[in-house]
């Protein structure tokens, strides 16, 4: 960034280079990127600790089947990172670090042809992977009944408890899939990385007001009063993102938009299969409308792909919802995946956590500058976005830099090549004026 300094300081004069509202993953994977560029930050978050809020809540998977092009390249991108954690925060003890269980994924071939298209995105980038046939998926995962139950429907519905039909036409089988084993934890991690390059984090900090000079932001007031400058602010602040845009003076300046939703994800005892083994892979699953990975204890978390038949959770105001899984949502999907596994055991205690997504129009996240200089966004990527985190936390550092250098990435998108793969990811791509992208699933899929 053209004039940052060297070391920063929340309360300097000229306060830090770089505010950055949250400290979920991308604020604090943002905040070690710009760091590592010499540019002085301040993370401010309302919650208690970095990765508090819906990063915490997350599945944290990591794969690959995006319907996009660009969606496939960040994921596969991103593995690298993952794969390379410790080197990557520069450190060499790595007891205190979230890893990556790397358990493969099984990526049903279900009607919906979603399949098809990731295989087509998979050869694109030469990204490994399996076809199995239901032969080999029902040899492969004795636990699953690999015939066509969908399309998905409600579970009070007679359509519900239809009879399977013909065999699945198999499953897309990607061996280097798997899941990170603490979410919050890698938050953590990042954040203590940009620290030791002189990042600063403030917790219990809600902004309340973004201060703007003519079309220039200026900088951030909190709710004690205090008034931090800084030249640029990102918005990272995950389901609160809309209000923060609101502060901004940026509402309808968007072609695209973000709301918090509302989603569960419960946990309940893996079935052992006629192998003797639990499901140890990840499966997901559009013809019931769900997904399912491993936890620790032989333990299941299952979440929903938000099939069409299920009304979405919408909410006014992020911090006000229900903070325990509803009966309704764990018999949705608990009784779902039993179709899937019809040796699962359903206990009668519902267990699971609840988190708040933040959901663009079309699922894809938004990475980019606004119409108010100084003022950026890495927004809309709650529910699907957790393993592409520190490349989004580099492609938006690169971003940064080059439009206050000058570049105009509304009519020349900034263009950043992975650092492990070496695909080239265009930003103009995730832009907050772009068409709504009828490539993507329009869930959690993205």
């Amino acid at each position: 960034m053209a004039g940052a300094r060297e070391h920063g300081a929340e309360g300097s004069p000229n306060g830090p280079d770089v505010v950055i509202i949250g400290a979920g993953v991308i604020g604090a994977g943002l905040a070690y990127e710009l760091s590592k560029r010499g540019c002085s930050t301040l993370n401010l978050d309302a919650l208690p600790s970095a990765g508090y809020g819906s990063t915490s809540c997350s599945s944290a998977i990591v794969r690959f089947s995006y319907s996009t092009l660009p969606g496939v390249a960040m994921a596969w991108e991103g593995l690298q990172y993952w794969r390379d954690w410790p080197d990557y925060l520069g450190v060499q003890d790595d007891r205190d670090l979230a890893r990556l269980v790397s358990c493969g994924m099984a990526l049903l071939d279900t009607p919906t042809g979603h399949a098809a298209k990731v295989m087509a995105l998979f050869d694109q980038l030469a990204i490994p992977y399996e076809h199995w046939d239901a032969a080999e998926l029902e040899r492969r995962l004795p636990l699953l009944d690999a015939r066509v139950m969908g399309p998905p429907a409600p579970v009070d519905s007679e359509g519900f408890w239809r009879e399977p039909g013909e065999p699945l036409a198999g499953a897309v089988w990607t061996p280097d899939a798997g899941y990170v084993s603490d979410p919050q934890l890698a938050s953590r991690n990042l954040q203590h990385a940009a620290q030791a390059l002189g990042a600063r984090f403030r917790f219990h900090a809600e902004v309340v007001s973004i201060e703007r000079r003519d079309d220039r932001v200026t900088g951030v007031t909190l709710s004690d009063g205090t008034i931090i400058p800084a030249p640029v602010v990102v918005n990272a602040a995950g389901p609160d993102s809309g209000r923060v845009n609101k502060l901004a003076g940026l509402a309808g300046t968007m072609s695209i938009r973000t709301r918090p939703m509302r989603q569960e994800v419960h946990h309940l005892p893996s079935p052992v299969g006629p192998d003797g083994r639990g499901l140890e892979c990840i499966v997901s699953d559009d013809d019931t409308g769900v997904y399912v990975r491993p936890e620790t204890g032989s333990m299941l978390a299952v979440g929903s792909l938000e099939p069409a038949c299920d009304a979405l959770e919408w909410l006014e105001d992020p911090d006000d919802y229900q903070r325990t899984v509803s009966a309704s949502g764990w018999t949705r999907q608990t009784l779902r995946l039993a179709r899937r596994i019809p040796e699962l055991r359903i206990p009668n205690r519902p267990l699971g956590i609840v988190g708040v997504y933040d959901v663009s129009d079309d699922w894809i996240p938004i990475y980019d500058r606004t119409d108010l200089d100084g003022f950026y966004l890495a927004v809309g990527t709650s529910g699907n976005q957790f393993k592409n985190a520190p490349v989004a936390a580099q492609a938006m550092a690169e971003l940064i830099l080059r439009v206050e250098q000058g570049q105009d990435h509304d009519s020349d998108p900034v263009r950043v090549r992975g650092r492990y793969t070496g695909a080239e990811i265009d930003l103009g791509f995730f832009s907050r004026n772009r068409q709504i992208n009828r490539d993507s699933s329009f869930t959690v899929n993205g």
